[in-house]
């Protein structure tokens, strides 16, 4: 019989380090390394300007993972960021990240993720994706829907075959970005010319939301967390799995705009959505088109893949806390997955992408994360005054400074945001916000850790 988990944690732990790095750098490259360079240099014309832009949110997305990763080995079970609230903040601020997860988050990140994927597959097999196939959906909302149903079933079957996928696609990806930059360095001539400098754009906002969108690509450092309760040894493997993965994708980044600047100059880019696309064509002519958009597939594949894995423990964690369906808390018997939290997760995804209505409001949510990566980040500084005595293998590098500067970024980031875009602010709050009456319709049929017969020191 197999002993108990020292944490608490119900779910297997199978995933090595090799595979959590994988779920980690293949849950944060997707579409928007090859493209969103473009949107960037529609809103800063500047060449320093841009690239301290990616610099700036390479090192905000790494002092968050410095920190985090100190979270992640106080307490290593499935939910993450849920989990982190929930023990520093109580059950409420908990809840209502798990609430943002199921209303928008998450099925935002499967609809849009997956309806990315399957046009750019429709796309290098030369299929018109928005042709009508089935009533109002199109090819590529249905091969989407086919995409989401695949990476549920195969996370269902187990977390190790979902890592099988996840190391390949990744394996694929990371090599796809390596040989862009390889030919850039090359083949490229010589620099591209830089553009004049200008007066910096932060009055107008532009700068910020250049910030918004590199934060986004940037997204993903953090999901490694919701499946932390089935990582081996976890207290030795997720300090360099927050660490070396954020720093391998933060690296992967830059270089990709440098090879991308040394091919199209700066004044260009903004005009040049598939930047990556046009970049490879430009160097080996116009197989590089193909091989790019079928790179960016295999890449947004293994994002949807590594969302599947990590976004349905969000939704077991509240289940077990008895703050959602009771069923959703329940482990497979023969593979070991939260199954019907997966299950749920699919659907979701499959409801965002057969409503296109409900893709604006997912859109406006892009910056809805930030609030609570923000108390997860400040949470260390609670449980370091409320818990001095749990035992800290790792803690956090650079104490208390690093912590400081994402969350000064934060504030910084959530400020001009509501300045910027206040309608889109108030609907993100009250999409939050509204999950507060329902935590109080579930916490009152709540029982304690006491009543359900466990013991909360496991917890720590």
């Amino acid at each position: 019989m197999q002993a108990p988990d020292p944490w608490g944690e119900r779910l297997p732990r199978k995933l090595g380090l090799a595979s959590t790095v994988a779920v980690l750098v293949g849950s944060t490259i997707g579409s928007g390394i090859f493209r969103t360079p473009a949107e960037i240099a529609g809103h800063i014309d500047d060449l320093t300007l841009f690239v301290l832009a990616w610099v700036a949110g390479g090192a905000v997305a790494l002092a968050g993972a410095l920190t985090v990763a100190e979270l992640a080995i106080l307490y290593p079970r499935s939910g993450g960021i849920y989990v982190y609230l929930r023990e520093a903040f109580g059950k409420l601020p908990a809840f209502l990240f798990g609430w943002a997860e199921l209303l928008i988050l998450r099925p935002a990140a499967y609809g849009a993720i997956a309806v990315t994927s399957a046009e750019y597959l429709l796309r290098t097999l030369k299929v018109d994706g928005a042709a009508p196939l089935l009533g109002p959906l199109s090819r590529a909302q249905v091969v989407a829907v086919a995409m989401i149903a695949t990476v549920a079933a195969v996370n269902r079957r187990g977390v190790e075959f979902g890592a099988i996928v996840q190391n390949i696609s990744t394996a694929l990806k990371v090599a796809a970005l390596l040989g862009l930059v390889a030919l850039g360095l090359l083949l490229a001539p010589e620099p591209a010319t830089a553009a004049p400098a200008v007066a910096p754009p932060a009055a107008d906002g532009a700068f910020v939301l250049a910030m918004v969108a590199i934060l986004w690509a940037y997204d993903g450092w953090c999901d490694v967390g919701f499946v932390s309760g089935e990582v081996r040894d976890p207290q030795r493997a997720l300090p360099r799995v927050f660490i070396l993965g954020t720093a391998a994708v933060v690296a992967l980044y830059l270089a990709a705009n440098f090879v991308y600047l040394r091919v199209i100059p700066l004044e260009q880019m903004a005009g040049a959505p598939l930047v990556a696309a046009d970049v490879a064509a430009a160097l080996i002519g116009p197989i590089g088109t193909t091989l790019v958009a079928a790179a960016v597939m295999i890449s947004t594949f293994g994002t949807l893949n590594g969302s599947m894995m990590t976004g349905p423990r969000v939704f077991y964690a509240m289940a077990e806390d008895r703050l959602f369906f009771r069923r959703l808390a329940q482990v497979h018997p023969r593979h070991g997955t939260p199954s019907a939290s997966i299950v749920l997760g699919a659907a979701l995804g499959i409801v965002f992408v057969s409503v296109r209505s409900f893709a604006e409001l997912a859109g406006q949510f892009v910056i809805g994360i930030w609030p609570f990566y923000a108390l997860s980040v400040a949470a260390v500084f609670v449980l370091r005054r409320r818990r001095p005595e749990l035992p800290r293998p790792y803690r956090t590098l650079g104490y208390p400074w690093v912590p400081l500067l994402f969350l000064a970024a934060s504030v910084f980031l959530l400020g001009n945001y509501a300045w910027s875009q206040p309608r889109e602010f108030v609907v993100d709050c009250a999409v939050v916000l509204s999950g507060v009456p329902v935590y109080w319709l579930w916490s009152r049929r709540a029982p304690t850790a006491e009543d359900r017969g466990e013991n909360p020191a496991a917890r720590a």
